[in-house]
């Protein structure tokens, strides 16, 4: 082992591989070249030769080096070589990429004591730079070689540009002619006009398919001609701003359509599949969907506890549950329902599904930074009254949610979980401390979605009397079922309902979280006082003669 600190005379001499006299001889040539390297010139005076100079470097500076050309020419060089430094400062400076991993990019060269230009490769591109030393003769060959291939591949590269700009030109005329144009809009027009939540364009080994989620369940609709598929595809992602050359990558976009005199908001998300683009279009309809507490038809239970929390001037407000089933709509009605000129609402969502009018909304760019924690670090110097944060899902955002609703805050947000109390139970293991829980939480919603049975055409039934014990059922109880009419296209449903768990944190159950009490103690005392699971939810719908057994057993499983 050597000490860093050796001159390469030293060790060469150490060595035995080269003696006090012929050192003094190449000392005496540098003279008259003093930027010359020693190594160099007892390279060029015959008495090393090149593949011991560059170990001997590695050892000295204790950096890798490279002295054959099967390990120069990495794979990985080839693909990366063009990208990080140019074809021209790769000639200037006699540098060869090698590799990158995070942050670092490692870099072949001759002399590792050229701090200078150490520092422009530093500058020029961006990274770290781990030099690699190599001979100056295995360098310049491996450059040429690189060179060589770079400038057929750069041949190649242009030519097939060349060949997708005109295939690309052809795209966008195809995506504009007015039979793709129109098939667009009357899918979309369609889609609105049935009440859809979702639209699928989906390719796949039998041609192309279109489907419909209404009321939570996807449906078959006649397609387009499987020969129009890339065309539509392209329309789309036109009208969402997308790149319509990039089919490699998935993308997000949006689009706002005004549709039966109302604008309508559109969430656009483009995969690619084996088969081609899949597309799948949101539909975010705010006349559809009504954005009041009083008229989503949360039963009278839930709903004084939904009022009483929202209001308390501050707090954390939670609604739990599977994606789908919901909870931002039901969050947006609260928001709504405490939305004054007096108030100061800020909103960082992902994504942001409804504008509203009054509320400061953020949209999450973790590409960027901009994450919910951050965001609502942000918002805490805002001044605000209420501040909503789509989901907690992760430690940090849980704290900040509970020591905001701790500082005067008034704060909503959501977590997956199956039901309210596991909310709980979640925060507890994500890191927040029980004490910080019981001082902040209000209010925990668990939500789900039933279909609702159609008004023109429910029948009624006797269910058996297993069902009957089973959900609490009495003989007075009128049970409806789903028959079809034109009303509701023949599906029995028309429309959707939420099922509430509403658990409201009053002293009890506060006593029982600084106990660290387990969930089914939490909940048996909660039943006690009063809540309804979302089970007793749904049965009360079923009663009402709003939903179905089948409904709320799919719901409440």
């Amino acid at each position: 082992m050597f000490k860093g600190k050796m001159k390469l005379g030293d060790i060469l001499i150490q060595e035995g591989l080269v003696t006090q006299a012929q050192i003094g001889e190449a000392l005496e040539r540098q003279k008259s070249n003093p930027a010359e390297p020693i190594g160099e010139i007892l390279v060029e005076m015959g008495i090393i030769n090149e593949d011991t100079l560059v170990e001997f470097l590695g050892k000295q500076f204790n950096l890798p080096y490279i002295n054959k050309t099967k390990e120069l020419l990495v794979p990985e060089t080839e693909v990366i070589l063009g990208e990080y430094i140019s074809k021209e400062n790769i000639e200037q400076y006699k540098v060869l990429p090698l590799s990158k991993k995070g942050n670092v990019l490692k870099v072949a060269l001759i002399d590792p004591l050229n701090l200078v230009l150490l520092d422009n490769l530093k500058v020029m591109t961006g990274f770290d730079i781990e030099p690699v030393i190599v001979g100056k003769t295995l360098l310049s060959a491996a450059i040429n070689n690189f060179l060589e291939k770079k400038d057929k591949t750069d041949n190649v590269k242009e030519e097939v540009r060349k060949e997708e700009s005109v295939n690309l030109d052809k795209t966008m005329a195809e995506a504009a002619e007015g039979q793709v144009v129109r098939i667009v809009n009357l899918i979309i027009m369609q889609a609105v006009s049935d009440g859809a939540s979702d639209i699928h364009i989906e390719p796949n080994e039998d041609g192309l398919q279109l489907r419909y989620r209404i009321d939570g369940e996807l449906s078959f609709v006649p397609p387009p001609p499987p020969a129009l598929h890339n065309a539509i595809v392209s329309r789309i992602k036109i009208l969402s701003k997308l790149d319509i050359s990039e089919k490699r990558l998935p993308q997000d976009g949006a689009i706002t359509m005004k549709i039966e005199n109302r604008n309508i908001d559109m969430r656009v998300s483009s995969i690619p599949t084996i088969y081609g683009e899949k597309i799948c279009i949101r539909i975010l309809d705010k006349g559809k969907v009504p954005l009041d507490i009083n008229n989503m038809g949360i039963d009278e239970h839930s709903l004084k506890n939904f009022k009483d929390a929202l209001g308390k001037p501050y707090g954390l407000m939670l609604v739990t549950g599977p994606t789908g089933s919901g909870k931002t709509t039901t969050l947006y009605a609260c928001l709504n329902h405490i939305n004054e000129p007096s108030s100061n609402i800020n909103t960082i969502e992902d994504p942001v599904e409804y504008k509203l009018k009054g509320v400061n909304q953020i949209l999450v760019r973790s590409d960027i930074g901009l994450t919910f924690a951050s965001g609502l670090r942000s918002f805490l110097r805002q001044d605000p009254d209420v501040i909503m944060v789509g989901e907690i899902r992760d430690a940090e955002t849980a704290e900040m949610c509970v020591r905001a609703a701790l500082t005067g805050h008034f704060v909503l947000s959501t977590l997956h979980t199956n039901n309210a109390v596991q909310a709980i139970d979640r925060l507890v293991n994500i890191g927040v401390e029980p004490i910080l829980i019981l001082s902040s939480l209000v209010l925990i919603v668990a939500q789900r979605l039933v279909r609702r049975l159609c008004p023109k055409c429910r029948e009624a039934y006797v269910p058996t009397q297993v069902i009957k014990d089973s959900f609490g059922l009495k003989d007075t109880d009128i049970v409806y079922k789903p028959k079809g009419c034109e009303f509701c296209k023949n599906l029995g449903y028309k429309g959707r309902l939420p099922i509430h768990e509403t658990l409201v944190i009053d002293e009890d159950i506060k006593n029982l979280i600084a106990q660290r009490s387990p969930s089914n103690v939490i909940e048996k005392k909660a039943r006690e006082n009063g809540m309804r699971n979302l089970r007793d939810s749904g049965v009360q719908r079923i009663k009402e003669g709003l939903t179905t057994i089948e409904e709320v057993i799919a719901a409440t499983v």
